[in-house]
């Protein structure tokens, strides 16, 4: 605009515009809205516009609706790492347990040094109001919240644990098919998923297979036996009762010559008190959503299959579980 009062020319903002000034916000929040169901190239072929402007346009919209959402003060986290391109690259996913959403995604790996970036991002005084964080058994996450939030309980996750337990489980399946022999390998080979699943998921024929499988081997048919019971570890309701099942259930593997239940029996005696606090009542929290996020930033990489954008990818996890606007 041409100022009759100085004769410069200023460039005046509006407020209905988007931040491309082709498009208005009104347009924008439409193709976000749009976005949330589709591929970038699908609607850009619907709308009949280049998909570098579309994904601005989306990007608007996601921010907008972080600055809605506002910043948030969790109370019950969960940690947990993905992994964005080959080559052990990671990054770190904070999620809020009691709203359901993510609230951090970022660092450079996995380690205490990356981690330390979300407490910095959070503040000491919200830090401070931490009171239980969900992770699984990673020594830099435990260290670097035992040092940030140290009035925070640790609760190892439930789903990381038994995945520590089925690859023992399948180390004992693989040492079983190197002992046997030919003719009861039969009964072994192909059978990993039979053995690694719960027995009410299988069919009749899986379940028959089973049968005949345990029948073949009778170490098998302890170890998975032994996989089958540890589950109820998090049925308890006090330290003591659960801490009783354990034992038991250590006790159980003597003369048993299972030496990957073993050391699984180890790891769990080291980081017992993160497995124990799911007892205390106040403890009981969703520890699905945070491996069930993970999956869903799976989801989001295939849709995202070409784009090299991380700042794209933290703005599409992050607002995952927001409300449209």
């Amino acid at each position: 605009m041409a100022c009759p009062r100085c004769g410069t020319v200023k460039r005046e903002p509006l407020a209905f515009l988007a931040d491309n000034p082709f498009y208005t916000k009104r347009f924008a929040f439409y193709v976000g809205r749009r976005c949330r169901a589709s591929p970038i190239r699908d609607v850009a072929k619907e709308l009949r516009l280049d998909w570098h402007t579309v994904k601005a346009l989306e990007q608007q919209y996601m921010r907008a609706q972080l600055r809605r959402a506002g910043t948030p003060g969790p109370r019950v986290i969960g940690l947990d790492e993905v992994s964005i391109k080959k080559g052990h690259t990671y990054r770190i996913v904070v999620s809020d347990l009691v709203r359901h959403r993510p609230i951090w995604f970022g660092g450079q790996d996995r380690s205490e040094a990356s981690l330390d970036q979300f407490y910095a991002w959070l503040g000491a005084r919200k830090t401070a109001r931490i009171r239980l964080v969900v992770m699984d058994m990673w020594k830099p996450f435990r260290l670097a919240t035992t040092r940030h939030a140290p009035q925070a309980s640790i609760l190892f996750d439930k789903f990381h644990v038994l995945r520590h337990l089925g690859d023992a489980l399948d180390q004992v399946r693989k040492n079983e098919y190197a002992r046997v022999s030919g003719r009861q390998r039969r009964f072994i080979k192909g059978q990993k998923y039979t053995l690694l699943a719960h027995r009410e998921n299988l069919t009749l024929s899986g379940r028959q297979a089973l049968k005949t499988l345990l029948a073949a081997n009778k170490r098998l048919n302890t170890a998975y036996l032994l996989k089958e019971s540890f589950g109820q570890l998090w049925d308890y309701g006090r330290e003591g009762w659960a801490r009783r099942f354990f034992d038991r259930w250590r006790a159980a593997l003597k003369w048993q010559r299972l030496g990957p239940y073993e050391k699984f029996a180890a790891m769990i005696e080291r980081h017992w008190e993160g497995i124990a606090a799911y007892c205390h009542p106040e403890n009981k929290v969703a520890l699905g959503f945070v491996e069930g996020l993970n999956n869903k930033v799976r989801v989001l990489q295939r849709r995202a299959y070409g784009l090299r954008d991380e700042e794209y990818l933290r703005l599409k996890i992050l607002t995952c579980m927001l409300p449209a606007l």
